[in-house]
């Protein structure tokens, strides 16, 4: 049996803006965004560019629940974890475009990490893994 995971939701405020920082800041791509009538919802997916793993699926939040996590849908954990080819060239660039890092950059046995704030406050670390790591052959 073979199995993947496509999508992870991301629980937003806004589309627009959500949109806007992925593909300003990160410099995402939208995958698809479909509006969804009968839910009044959009359908919005957004990857890194040339990414063949799962996209984020950006899901407004509906409820006052919902809205309550935004930000915090790990409970103050690292959430997500954006590879690269290059730390520093992202690094860089990130934080030229004002993306704030809490954690400063720091060279690990697994490899370069920092961590980073999305729009909302959810935790991201960046990795380029090093190249003696298990996972270091797996796609970036």
């Amino acid at each position: 049996m073979k199995q993947s995971i496509i999508h992870v939701a991301l629980v937003v405020r806004d589309y627009d803006e959500a949109i806007r920082f992925h593909t300003e800041k990160l410099h995402f791509t939208v995958v698809e965004d479909t509006y969804q009538p009968e839910l009044d919802k959009r359908w919005v997916l957004i990857a890194p560019p040339d990414s063949d793993g799962p996209a984020l699926l950006l899901a407004r939040a509906s409820t006052p629940e919902q809205e309550r996590v935004i930000g915090n849908q790990t409970g103050g954990r690292v959430f997500l974890f954006l590879s690269t080819d290059d730390f520093w060239r992202d690094y860089n660039s990130m934080t030229s475009l004002g993306i704030r890092f809490v954690r400063v950059p720091k060279v690990e046995s697994y490899g370069t990490v920092a961590v980073f704030e999305d729009l909302y406050g959810n935790l991201w670390d960046l990795l380029e893994r090093s190249p003696t790591h298990s996972l270091s052959s797996r796609a970036v």
